[in-house]
C-alpha cells in the first residue's frame, strides 16, 4: 500500500512538474480533464457551431466522431497553434507513427515536415483519408509543373489519367526512392507482359523484359508514341540498338562496345575532340563511366538528353554549391533558374572554372555592365592589396553562387567589405 502511494505522488508531481514546464502531456478526453457525463465534444459544439456541419460530411477523424475534442486539442491554453497539445506533426504521429515505416527509401516532403494538414483535413471530409481534394487534383496542387507537361501529353499514360496512387504511395515508400510502390521493372510488370511475340518485336529482341523501362519511357506519358521521352537519342530513335550494345542474340546482349566517351566518340567525334582541345576538362568526361555521368543514353525529359534537371545533375557533384544558392540572400538568377551552362561549360573550356568567357570579368558581363555598376578598379593591371599574386576583379568583392549577405557580398555590409582593402578607413 506504502508503495503504491509512493508511485501515485511520484506520478503527480511529474505531471506537475510537466504542466509548468509546458511540456504537453498526452491525453485522453474525460477521464483527464474530468469532463461531465456526456460532455466530450458537446461543450465544444456550444461554441464552435459550425462543427454541427462538419460531423456530416462522409468521412470524419476518429477522435472527432467519438467527440474526444480533446484528444488533441487543450481545453484550457496550449503552446501550440489551435490549441493542440504538440506541434501538428507531432499530434498526428500520436496515432499515425506507422505512416513513415522503419527503413524508407523515400517519404514525402510534407510528412517529414509534419505538414499533414497539408493533405488531410484533421476533422472531416467528403473525401476518402479526409483528403482536402479528391486523388491526383490534390497531387497537382503542388505538382503543377508536372500537371501542365501531362496535359500537353499527346499520349497518355493510363495509370496517370486515372489516380497518382496507382503507382506512388502517398507518405513513404520502403521499396523505391521516387515514392513508388514497387521498384521499376517490377512496378511496370503489375500491367505490361514482356512475353508476348509483339513487345519482343518492338524491342528488337532485346530482353528488356527485366531492364529499367523509365531509362526510355516517360511514366507521365509523352508526345512521342510508345510514350518514349521527348527527347530520344538517335540510335534509339532508329531502333538501331546494336550500334552501342552488343546484339540482341549475344550472350551479353546489354554490353557496350566500348567504355566511356570512347563509346559516343565514334558518333560525336567534334564535341569529343573539342573538349579534349581545350585546357581544362570537365573530369566527368574523362572517367571510366564518361558522358553517362550526365547524360541519359537512351531518351530523356530534358535538352541534351541531360539525365534530370540541370541543376540535378551538376548538384549530385556540387552539393554544396546548390546548398549555398540555396541559403544566399540574393539568388543567382542562372542558378536559381538552373542555368548552369550558363556561365560554365559543361564539357571543356580555356578558363578557371570552366567559364565560357576568357576570364571573370568578361563572363560577368555577358549579363552585367560592370562601368555601370560600380567606378572601382579592376582587371589584369590591378593589383589586390590583399594579396599581390592576385588581381581585382568581381569575385573579389562577390561570391557568384551566392553568400548569407545582399548582393553575394563576403560581408554584412559594404563597409566591412571596403574596409578589407580600405583599411585606412577601419573604425
Amino acid at each position: 500500500m506504502e508503495r503504491e502511494k509512493r508511485l501515485y505522488l511520484l506520478a503527480f508531481f511529474a505531471a506537475l512538474f510537466a504542466a509548468v514546464a509546458g511540456t504537453p502531456v498526452a491525453v485522453s478526453g474525460a477521464v483527464d480533464f474530468k469532463l461531465k457525463e456526456g460532455a466530450r465534444g458537446k461543450v465544444c459544439l456550444e461554441c464552435h457551431e459550425t462543427f454541427a456541419g462538419i460531423l456530416k460530411k462522409r468521412f470524419v477523424h476518429t477522435p472527432l466522431a467519438k467527440g474526444n475534442c480533446v484528444g488533441c486539442h487543450s481545453p484550457h491554453t496550449s503552446d501550440h497553434a489551435k490549441l493542440l497539445l504538440a506541434d501538428r506533426g507531432e499530434m498526428c504521429a500520436e496515432c499515425h507513427a506507422e505512416v513513415v515505416p522503419s527503413g524508407a527509401l523515400s517519404a514525402h516532403k510534407v510528412v517529414i515536415d509534419g505538414e499533414c494538414t497539408s493533405c488531410h483535413d484533421a476533422h472531416a471530409s467528403n473525401n476518402r483519408m479526409n483528403l482536402l481534394q479528391p486523388g491526383k487534383t490534390l497531387c497537382f496542387e503542388c505538382h503543377a509543373e508536372l500537371s501542365a507537361k501531362i496535359a500537353k501529353n499527346e499520349f497518355a499514360h493510363a495509370p496517370v489519367s486515372k489516380d497518382c496512387l496507382q503507382c506512388h504511395t502517398p507518405h513513404a515508400s520502403v521499396k523505391s526512392p521516387k515514392l513508388l510502390k514497387a521498384e521499376v521493372p517490377t512496378l511496370c510488370l503489375g500491367c505490361h507482359k514482356t512475353d508476348t511475340a509483339s513487345f519482343g518485336q518492338r524491342h528488337k529482341g532485346y530482353p528488356v523484359g527485366k531492364a529499367r523501362c523509365t531509362t526510355c519511357h516517360d511514366p507521365h506519358g509523352s508526345s512521342r508514341k510508345g510514350i518514349l521521352f521527348d527527347n530520344v537519342h538517335k540510335p534509339v530513335a532508329d531502333k538501331k540498338c546494336d550500334e552501342c550494345h552488343e546484339g540482341a542474340g549475344s550472350k551479353v546482349p546489354f554490353a557496350l562496345k566500348d567504355e566511356g566517351y570512347e563509346l559516343c566518340e565514334g558518333c560525336h567525334y567534334e564535341k569529343v575532340a573539342d573538349a579534349f582541345n581545350a585546357k581544362r576538362i570537365h573530369w566527368a568526361v574523362v572517367d571510366h563511366t564518361g558522358c553517362i555521368n550526365c547524360h541519359a543514353p537512351h531518351a530523356s525529359a530534358e535538352d541534351g538528353l541531360l539525365k534530370a534537371p540541370m541543376s540535378e545533375v551538376c548538384g549530385e557533384c556540387h552539393a554544396d554549391t546548390v546548398a549555398r544558392q540555396e541559403r544566399s540572400q540574393t539568388k543567382h538568377p542562372p542558378i536559381a533558374e538552373g542555368e548552369c551552362d550558363a556561365c560554365h561549360a559543361p564539357h571543356g573550356s580555356e578558363s578557371v572554372f570552366l567559364l565560357n568567357e576568357p576570364s571573370v570579368i568578361e563572363q560577368c558581363a555577358t549579363c552585367h555592365d560592370w562601368q555601370v555598376h560600380s567606378t572601382h578598379p579592376i582587371g589584369e593591371k590591378v593589383e589586390d592589396p590583399r594579396n599581390q599574386n592576385v588581381r581585382l576583379q568581381c569575385l573579389s568583392c562577390h561570391r557568384t553562387h551566392g553568400t548569407e549577405y545582399e548582393h553575394f557580398l563576403y560581408f554584412e555590409t559594404t563597409n566591412e567589405m571596403c574596409v578589407q582593402c580600405h583599411s585606412g578607413y577601419r573604425r
